[in-house]
This record gives structure tokens, C-alpha cells and sequence, in this order.
């Protein structure tokens, strides 16, 4: 079967796998989120990807969309659970990935029941089979271990220029979807100390374009700051530290998101105060009888 984009996305899956292993070293030796997050994506670019969105470094209870702002002075704990998520693009075609980390191994175990959930995920991937059947296996495996999967997070779909694209893998035995031969999904089973799901928290640094907004804007910084988004980074989240000129920077951010031309991503935690969650994930092809994982 032919596949939109399928030389883009094996480009993009050696370049992720080579930052997958760069990353899992990096964070052995580097504490500082800015430095760890920078790292990562001027690695991307010098291996010829673009970071599909900013770097994600969520730690402890807070299980994603934590990108570090321009000046962060925040640095990892020895006893600190971090997920590290990043993306690598070539020509909009995205490979997602993502993994977890113990500086002092406190949280082995809790890091062992994602990745065994994303590892039994994988083994039951092909053409036929419903998201509601992967989302079981998921959900199965982190009880297993004692924990909760977070059910309002799920895995998902990938197209062009779109890294959310619609169909959902769910981390729990719910969803309707049956896997086609050639869709590509990323799945990303979370697990929880806490309560299974997560809100949205009060730090926000990471954006991207409304493709159905008006991009007629009163504010001459917000109409610049569009215009520089539409350019640069298209409809793809971007961060705040990315952009150069940081005048009035959050100012004009709040204002395009009122006024609907920019969507907000805030840092979503877990709902149980103290709770722990750590991620795995890949990105896969699904084939007639089985999955091509990309990472």
C-alpha cells in the first residue's frame, strides 16, 4: 500500500532515534530543563529535522506540555521523575516520540508499567483491530502494576503538518476506531500514582496557529507576531522562547489567543496532589499484519 510521505517519515525516524539516544545520555549529564529542552532541538536541526514542536520536559506529577520558558533556571532533581518529549519533522511529516527518567531509580517501577503498556500495545497493532482493544491492553498492563493509566490522555493520529490528527488511542478500553492498513499513530501510554487523569495547570509556553482564524489582526506587535508564527512554524506548536523578538511578546500571545487565532497548550497535571505519571511512546505505520515502529 502506498504510503503520503513515506520516505519523510522514515527520514525523520532514523533522525528520532538517534535523539532518542542522544536524549536518554544528555539527561544523565545535564540537569538544567532550558539546557536539557535546547539540547535536544538544536540536535534535530543539525541532523537535518525540524523539532515538530518544543521539547517537552514534564516532571513529576505534571505529565506534559511543560516546555521551558527563555530564561529558566529550573534543574532536575535526583529524586525526580522526568518525561522527556520530542518530535522530529521533515517536511511536516512528524516522528513522535518520548521517554522517562529516574536519576536515582526511585521510580523504576512506575517507568517499567508505561513502557510495558506501550510494548503490549504494540504487540496487538495491525489492520482490523479496534483502538478500544490497544486501549485495554493498556489499561491492563499499568493496573498490573498497581497503578492507574491517565484516561483523559491518549495517543493519536499523524498527518502532514498535523501531529493530532484526529482518530484517538485511547489509554483505557474505550473507542471505536479500527486500525486501516497505512495510518500512522502515535501511542503513549501515561501511568499514574495518582488519580488517572490530569487538569490543566496555570503555566503556559507553548502555542500554535488556529488554521480556521481570522489572521486580520488590529494590534500592530500581535498582527507581527502572526505573521512571524504563519511563516516560521505553519500550523505546528512553537514556543515562546523560539520567537526572537520578545517585545511585548506574552501581551501579543493572549491577545491572538482571545481573539482565536492562536490555540494555548498549558501544562496539564495530574489531578491528585503529589502523584507521580511517567510516559512512554512511539510512533508507528500500521500494516497489514503487525505495526512498523519508527522509533
Amino acid at each position: 500500500m502506498e504510503i503520503d510521505g513515506l520516505d519523510k517519515y522514515l527520514e525523520a525516524s532514523q533522525i528520532a532515534k538517534k535523539i532518542m539516544k542522544y536524549g536518554r545520555e544528555l539527561v544523565k549529564k545535564e540537569t538544567g530543563y532550558l539546557k536539557i529542552a535546547s539540547s535536544i532541538e538544536e540536535e534535530t536541526k543539525k541532523l537535518g529535522a525540524k523539532p515538530a514542536f518544543p521539547v517537552n520536559i514534564s516532571v513529576n506529577g505534571i505529565a506534559a506540555h511543560d516546555t521551558p520558558e527563555l530564561n529558566d533556571t529550573r534543574e532536575v532533581k535526583p529524586t525526580d521523575l522526568v518525561k522527556v518529549d520530542f518530535g522530529a519533522m521533515i517536511e511536516g511529516f512528524c516522528i513522535d516520540t518520548a521517554f522517562s527518567y529516574s536519576p536515582n531509580n526511585a521510580h523504576a517501577k512506575l517507568i517499567e508499567a508505561a513502557e510495558m503498556a506501550l510494548q503490549n500495545a504494540l504487540s496487538v497493532v495491525k489492520a482490523g483491530v479496534s483502538t478500544k482493544a490497544i486501549g485495554k491492553e493498556i489499561e491492563t498492563t499499568i493496573k498490573q502494576y498497581g497503578y492507574l493509566p491517565v484516561e483523559n490522555l491518549c495517543g493519536h493520529s499523524l498527518e502532514e503538518y498535523n501531529l493530532h490528527a484526529g482518530v484517538e488511542i485511547p489509554n483505557v478500553e474505550r473507542g471505536g476506531h479500527i486500525l486501516k492498513e497505512g495510518e500512522v499513530f502515535a501511542i503513549e501510554p501515561f501511568a499514574s500514582t495518582g488519580a488517572g487523569r490530569v487538569n490543566d495547570g496555570d503555566y503556559c509556553q507553548i502555542w500554535s496557529l488556529n488554521p480556521q482564524s481570522n489572521l486580520n489582526v488590529r494590534l500592530p506587535k500581535s498582527r507581527e507576531l502572526l505573521g512571524t508564527v504563519a511563516e516560521s512554524y505553519m500550523t505546528m506548536p512553537f514556543a515562546a522562547r523560539w520567537i526572537k523578538n520578545q517585545s511585548m511578546l506574552f501581551l501579543s500571545l493572549r491577545d491572538l489567543e482571545k481573539q482565536g487565532a492562536l490555540e494555548s497548550y498549558p501544562v496539564l497535571k495530574e489531578a491528585k496532589k503529589d502523584a507521580f505519571v511517567s510516559q512512554a511512546e512511539t510512533t508507528l505505520i500500521v500494516e497489514e499484519n503487525g505495526a512498523k515502529i519508527l522509533v
